[in-house]
């Protein structure tokens, strides 16, 4: 893993409007570019002599590859939101850091993708099943099709296609051992867990019919 770091001192005269723009439009927006797993937002708890205050923005990457993706697709465009927003109101530097460890008091903490395209993308629904919300990224399936026909007459079923051309949109949240097995049951035994591979490459856990579709 890699965490992309930028530490922004912002002016105080526009301070509260850019703590609402990160939080409402840039991060989310950085988020959407699907380079990130997730992002978190610190304030540093420093009085700097520049005045101002800082804050620290800490954007995960699985790798340095997709990093330097991120670096040649979308990056000048974010630093130039930034600018068009707030001028010369703030200073921002960049660092990257390698992860080498991490740590939780949990034993069941490893980390596992989940491909959703239903219930389980609405935060209600997450905060049920993990007790919190859960950061993700948009990604595909191809080869499985979204079925006519619902569960129970409302919940939306995946089922694998003979056109290898079909496609489901979904989006992929990472969660650990223990929350898969929330979430196997929360889907209940109308659905069962397969390992799919998705169009980014990435091998994630999907949910499909346990009863045999239609074609």
């Amino acid at each position: 893993m890699i965490i992309y770091n930028v530490t922004i001192n912002i002016d105080e005269t526009v301070h509260d409007k850019w703590l609402k723009w990160m939080r409402e439009t840039h991060i989310p927006e950085v988020l959407e570019t699907g380079k990130f797993l997730k992002a978190k937002m610190a304030k540093v708890l420093v009085e700097e002599e520049m005045g101002g205050i800082t804050y620290s923005i800490q954007y995960t990457a699985e790798n340095k590859e997709i990093l330097d993706k991120y670096y040649a697709e979308d990056a000048e465009r974010m630093r130039k939101e930034v600018s068009k927003h707030f001028g010369n109101k703030f200073v921002a530097f960049r660092t990257e850091l390698a992860v080498i460890g991490e740590y939780s008091e949990h034993s069941l903490n490893a980390t596992e993708y989940l491909f959703t395209y239903g219930t389980l993308q609405q935060e209600n629904i997450q905060l049920t099943v993990f007790s919190r919300t859960l950061s993700g990224f948009n990604d595909t399936l191809l080869g499985y099709k979204l079925s006519d026909e619902k569960v129970v007459g409302v919940y939306p079923v995946m089922q694998s296609s003979d056109e290898p051309t079909d496609f489901v949109n979904g989006r992929v949240y990472m969660c650990s051992n223990k929350e898969i097995l929330e979430a196997d049951k929360y889907e209940g035994p109308a659905y069962k867990r397969i390992k799919v591979v998705l169009s980014s490459g990435k091998s994630a856990w999907a949910y499909i019919s346990t009863t045999p579709q239609p074609n």
